[in-house]
């Protein structure tokens, strides 16, 4: 039996006071989780302002939704309260101009290209 994963308060809480993790040159992660069933994993993320991520592929479905500030790759800019659904096979690369905090929801890892 498992339990429950629970963040209470998501789009309004405090996320500085989370205990983020180095996750590339600008960027901090706070996993959530990582299936030992399947390839899914779920994080939060952090960047900080003018943070980038380089171009990367999505082997399987990946779920953004923008809790703060804002980011953008080639095709738009997504600012809070927005989702964005990146299907398997697309790519693109990722810069946040004045930070944001995004959830990542990953059906498989990415690869970076």
């Amino acid at each position: 039996m498992y339990n429950h994963i629970l963040l209470q308060n998501l789009t309004g809480m405090d996320y500085n006071t989370l205990e983020w993790q180095f996750f590339r040159e600008g960027m901090s992660i706070y996993p959530i989780y990582q299936s030992v069933h399947s390839d899914a994993s779920a994080a939060l993320l952090k960047y900080e302002p003018g943070a980038s991520a380089p171009n990367h592929e999505h082997l399987g479905y990946e779920h953004i939704f923008v809790l703060q500030g804002s980011q953008q790759d080639e095709r738009g800019i997504y600012q809070a309260g927005d989702l964005l659904i990146n299907h398997p096979g697309s790519s693109h690369s990722i810069t946040s101009p004045g930070g944001c905090v995004v959830l990542a929801i990953w059906e498989k890892p990415v690869q970076f290209t």
